[in-house]
């Protein structure tokens, strides 16, 4: 199957037709792939409406390419990438085709400037949800009421003027929305679950090149599965268990698919309660065997006297490597298996490989690690809760698939400055108390994920008699559906004043407690 269109070789337009025929289509969409952060939810999007789309690689597709591949349409995603001091390689004869074109924040902006439009960075940019309202009729906008929310992400802005029509602005970008002829384009992104109507736009999108007939992708688990029975099927698999959603969801892939295999927990820079879900879950089935590996010391020793998130995440990557290749060793292991969700690789700056840039977010510890035996990540194309379905769909524990996110560096990441024995032990017990008051208030179910950084401010402290100095602790939480966007979730001053007395009370090295109220973007998730 074909993964990236780079020209219209006779290999790849075969590929194309095959897999055509495959999915019962005549039409497909080619989706330029330009770096976007969510890219891979436009896929996502036209998959669910049952529409064939292809990633192209904007460095090197042509416009003569696009008259050889014909496609129904044409998505240029949104990147990094900015058309007025750093052009991305696109070759702008394509918007003159005429075929059916949607740009996307960035690409909206690329071909508004090829028409003649002024693209400017503008002083007020626009970060997270806005109203969009819309100026008239378009089949763009059909079924889509008058005003409607939208996530904004962009510093440059289309201005209005006669080279486009204005189809709807927001209050920081008066051209939100546009069209010249066959070319229409939005500042927002339309792929995620902020953008209300975002679906429908693309369903719209997909009517107006004419894709009448639609074939829902069904059965991704089954096909899943199937995949890893051909590939690993009787054959050694250890697999780095976290006692999360994403690792259990591939170790029972992995049970579907008649593999033998172990599990491996790393202890070390874990939230209290991981290990006894891994122990639970998976500690007494005839299915799976589990060790577990205690490498706090090993963490320790690496991270002493390393402070920045990154230098401190690449340290972490070596640890949790050598401890797997080890195990890769005693077991001998055919395969190793990791819960990889696409995110991480987008994040860690990869993806779609393609001429654009993509920026690199932050480095995660199961991406591009290089093992010794080849290396399983069935969930690489999904985001968080797809992934989920596919668990709920094979049997995943319901409690192992609601769990929130944790990252795969663990608490390093939720501890500004060096990690030590005492920070670590610090930021555990802080972690324990607000998970734990947030099941016991019925909120946990309710927000997507939570977490405490044990920040390096410090704050006075009165306690008793004595006075003093201790860290401060930021508490945030999140709502999202697959973590590319969130937004901070509002939980009632009540229980965050209780979560705040519970903490400085019961933990001596915090002085202070406060609240994080960013979204996603401008802010991440982590603190690092």
């Amino acid at each position: 199957m074909l993964t990236i269109f780079k020209g219209a070789t006779p290999e790849a337009l075969r590929e194309i037709a095959d897999e055509m025929r495959v999915r019962k289509t005549e039409k497909f969409i080619l989706l330029f792939s330009m770096g976007s952060q969510f890219d891979h939810l436009i896929v996502q999007k036209l998959a669910k409406l049952g529409v064939f789309a292809v990633v192209a690689d904007p460095a090197s597709v042509t416009a003569d390419d696009i008259k050889k591949a014909a496609p129904a349409g044409i998505i240029v995603s949104g990147g990094p990438a900015s058309v007025y001091n750093e052009p991305p390689p696109f070759d702008s004869a394509i918007f003159d085709i005429g075929i059916p074109t949607l740009g996307i924040c960035l690409g909206f902006q690329m071909w508004a400037k090829h028409v003649g439009a002024q693209v400017t960075p503008h002083e007020k940019r626009e970060f997270g949800v806005h109203t969009l309202t819309l100026k008239g009729d378009d089949p763009l906008f059909t079924g889509i009421g008058k005003q409607t929310k939208v996530l904004e992400t962009h510093g440059d802005s289309v201005e209005e003027g006669s080279a486009l029509t204005n189809l709807g602005g927001t209050d920081n970008a008066p051209v939100a929305a546009g069209r010249k002829g066959n070319l229409w384009g939005v500042q927002f992104h339309p792929e995620v679950s902020d953008t209300e109507a975002g679906e429908k736009i693309y369903d719209n999108f997909c009517t107006i090149c004419g894709i009448t007939e639609r074939f829902p992708a069904h059965g991704v688990a089954e096909q899943k599965i199937a995949e890893l029975k051909q590939a690993v099927g009787g054959k050694k698999v250890l697999i780095a268990l976290s006692g999360g959603s994403d690792s259990s969801v591939v170790a029972y892939l992995l049970k579907e698919s008649g593999a033998k295999l172990k599990g491996v927990y790393i202890r070390g820079i874990d939230r209290p309660d991981d290990e006894a879900y891994v122990q639970k879950y998976f500690g007494s089935q005839d299915w799976i065997e589990v060790e577990i590996a205690d490498a706090t010391k090993e963490f320790l020793k690496v991270l002493k006297g390393k402070e920045g998130m990154k230098e401190k995440r690449l340290a972490m990557r070596s640890v949790y490597k050598d401890v797997l290749e080890e195990k890769i060793k005693e077991f001998g292991a055919d395969f190793i298996a990791q819960g990889t969700l696409y995110t991480d690789v987008r994040e860690s700056g990869h993806g779609h490989a393609t001429g654009a840039r993509v920026a690199e977010i932050k480095i995660h510890h199961n991406v591009k690690l290089g093992f010794s035996v080849p290396e399983i990540a069935p969930l690489e194309t999904e985001v968080k809760d797809s992934a989920r379905n596919i668990g709920r769909d094979i049997g995943v524990p319901e409690d192992l698939l609601v769990r929130h996110p944790f990252p795969g560096p663990g608490l390093i990441v939720r501890i500004e400055g060096e990690v030590t024995a005492e920070t670590l032990k610090t930021a555990r017990a802080v972690d324990g108390i607000y998970i734990e008051e947030l099941r016991k208030s019925g909120l946990y179910n309710s927000v997507w994920q939570a977490g405490a950084t044990l920040t390096r401010s410090e704050h006075t402290v009165s306690k008793g008699d004595d006075a003093g100095m201790g860290r401060v602790v930021a508490l945030w939480a999140v709502w999202s559906v697959n973590g590319f966007t969130t937004r901070f979730a509002e939980l009632p001053y009540d229980f965050l004043a209780k979560v705040s007395q519970r903490i400085t009370n019961e933990v001596r090295e915090v002085g202070a407690v406060v609240y994080r109220i960013s979204d996603k973007p401008p802010a991440t998730i982590e603190w690092g």
